[in-house]
Order: structure tokens, then C-alpha cells, then sequence
């Protein structure tokens, strides 16, 4: 019954417009395969007439026939119905599928991904390198308001919109793991909790060990000794607008600010980054050790000591990994044969 109503006004549109063509060549055109070789995103703006809409998926490549398009539309009553917003064409798709897909709605859906330990800085700068998000950032959000996950969004989303997803989001994972926390803490607020996530996360991408280091963190606090975190001397040294492109120099861990653990006792004054919501969840309930230092073991992890005399022979065996993987870069690649 459709198809019939479809053609009946396929004819009226032909014969009233005075164009040539047989109907059934006309509707043989609106339905077979298009000229487009390879999937394609196309921006639809409000406002567009029928007509400028047909001219532009001819132009992209989408359709072979901007009249053809226009009389399918019209005559298939959805000439009215088409939907501003981007769309996702898929390879070789007919002018009936093209005008099924603007008028669906069904936007092309684009991702963000925003990693865990990115200050707020970075992530506005990872946004405005986003397509299809509008607006400017007037101001950028404190560090530890926003949840790193990995975020959907259509063509015309605004930044600042998205912006508020990730608040709610880390609020919402604030809420929910505060409540359920260890009460044995010395966490007075959620913030605190806040601010040693941050640091947790900048020490370790590993979610195995997050916990353990938040042990080390809350063990020194309890003894009175000071953090002592690499990445709180990084923050205050970049002002938080990213990473430091050199090594840590006995100046750098000297310099008094409120985010040097090398200086200061205690918490930084606010988060250094965006902590996830493992980091979170390790701080809240972090593991039952005694130790109270760790250092890099070189292949992505920590070794974790109870002493210091443990922790300068850890340190040590750092050094000669660290010396080691030097002089293994001095080799040539040209002599693999001979190290056979």
C-alpha cells in the first residue's frame, strides 16, 4: 500500500513539475545504490531548505541526483521531516536510505575519551581539539571536579554542557564511595579524599597498586612524615598545564609552594588532577601495609618497602636497571647478528 501511495505521488510530482523522465526510471534512481565509496559523516544545518540540502549530498558524493533526492522526498511526504544535526552515510546508500537517515533522528554519535590523572586544563585543551563541540570555556573547572570516562556526544553538544556531565559524574562517585568509606581515615572532608586521589593517580597507572600506594601515603600521614610525591612537585612547577619535559632537579624538590609534599607537611592545598573512580575507591579503602616508600621498579610498577634501609637498596637496584637500559640503547641495531 505504501509503495503504491509512493508512486502515485511520484507521478502527480513528475507531471505537475513538467519533467521528463518515465516514473519508473525516476523511482528506480531513488532506490538504487548510491555513488559513495566509503562511509561518511555529513552535517545537516537548521533552517536548510529541501533544495540547498539535495545540493549538498550531491556535492559530498552522497547522491547521484540532487532532483532525484528532491522528488523522492516530496513524494514520499517526508520533505518536511528531515532533521538538522550530523549523520553517519554508510558506503554505496541509496537516496531512499540517505532521506531515511536524515529524518530518523538518529544522530552520528561521537566519543571523548578523557583519561584518568588529566589536570582540568588538560582536558579543555583535549576538548577544543574535539569536532562538533561548540562554545568556548569561559572558565576551567577546578581540578577534581571532573570524572575522567569516556563521554558520547552529537554534532552541536557544548562544551560547557559536557563539562557538566563530568561534574555530575565526579560528584556522583564522590557521593556514593564517601558513604561507604573506611571510618578508620583521617579524612575530615570528601575534598581530602579528593586531593589524595590525585596524587594517587599521577603515581600509578596500575589499578593493582593504587591501593598499596594509598596505604604508603596514609601511613606517612599518620606518623607525621611528608608525602614526599613526585607529581605535587610536577603540578606546581607546570601550573598544572601538563607535563614536565624534564627530570626533577634537588631545586625543583626544595622550592616552597602550596603543592611541594617535599616541602610542606600534610595534603596539598587542592587536587593536582582529575582522579577516576579507582583511585577514589583505593584512597577510601586503601590496603593494610606497613610500608612507607616505594620508587619505580622500571617496567611500569613499584617495589614497596617498611624501612629506609629497604628503600635505598630498592632505589639502588633502580639505578643499575635504569644504567643498564642506557647502555643497551648504545648498542647499534646494526649488530643483533653478533648478539645471538
Amino acid at each position: 500500500m505504501r509503495h503504491r501511495v509512493f508512486v502515485y505521488f511520484l507521478i502527480l510530482f513528475l507531471v505537475v513539475g513538467g519533467m521528463g523522465g518515465s516514473v519508473l526510471s525516476t523511482y528506480r534512481q531513488f532506490v538504487s545504490e548510491g555513488p559513495l565509496e566509503n562511509r561518511k559523516e555529513i552535517v545537516i544545518e537548521a533552517g536548510r531548505s529541501l533544495r540547498k540540502i539535495a545540493k549538498q549530498l550531491y556535492r559530498a558524493g552522497i547522491i547521484a541526483s540532487p532532483a532525484v533526492f528532491e522528488i523522492g522526498a516530496r513524494a514520499s511526504g517526508d520533505a518536511l521531516n528531515i532533521k538538522a544535526g550530523e549523520y553517519s552515510i554508510p558506503e554505496r546508500a541509496s537516496a531512499k536510505m540517505v532521506l531515511s537517515i536524515l529524518t530518523s533522528g538518529n544522530t552520528y554519535v561521537r566519543r571523548l575519551v578523557i583519561p584518568e590523572g588529566l589536570t582540568s586544563h588538560q582536558i579543555v585543551t583535549l576538548m577544543n581539539g574535539k569536532y562538533g563541540l561548540m562554545g568556548q570555556v569561559e572558565k576551567e573547572p577546578k581540578n577534581g571536579t571532573l570524572m575522567p570516562d569516556t563521554y558520547y556526544y552529537s554534532y552541536g553538544d557544548t562544551k560547557m554542557d559536557l563539562l557538566q556531565r563530568m561534574q555530575n559524574g565526579m560528584q556522583r562517585a564522590i557521593d556514593e564511595l564517601w558513604a561507604g568509606r573506611d571510618r578508620s581515615l583521617p579524612f575530615k572532608t570528601p575534598q581530602e579524599a579528593v586531593v589524595m586521589a590525585s596524587i594517587v593517580e599521577k603515581e600509578t597507572a596500575r589499578d593493582a597498586e593504587r591501593g598499596h600506594i594509598a596505604s604508603v601515603f596514609h601511613n606517612r600521614l599518620k606518623r607525621g612524615m611528608k608525602l614526599q610525591s613526585d607529581p605535587t612537585v610536577i603540578f606546581a612547577l607546570t601550573n598544572g598545564t601538563g607535563e614536565l619535559k624534564r627530570p626533577l632537579t634537588y631545586k625543583d624538590l626544595r622550592t616552597e609552594n602550596g603543592y611541594n609534599t617535599y616541602v610542606i607537611s600534610g595534603l596539598p592545598r587542592s587536587p593536582i588532577s582529575n582522579p577516576g573512580y579507582a583511585a577514589l575507591r583505593a584512597v577510601l579503602h586503601p590496603d593494610k601495609t606497613d610500608d612507607l616508600y616505594f620508587v619505580a621498579d622500571g617496567k611500569g610498577g613499584h617495589v614497596f618497602a617498611k624501612t629506609y634501609k629497604e628503600h635505598e637498596q630498592n632505589v639502588a637496584a633502580y639505578r643499575r636497571f635504569q644504567k643498564a637500559q642506557k647502555q643497551a640503547k648504545v648498542v647499534s641495531p646494526n649488530t643483533e647478528s653478533d648478539q645471538k
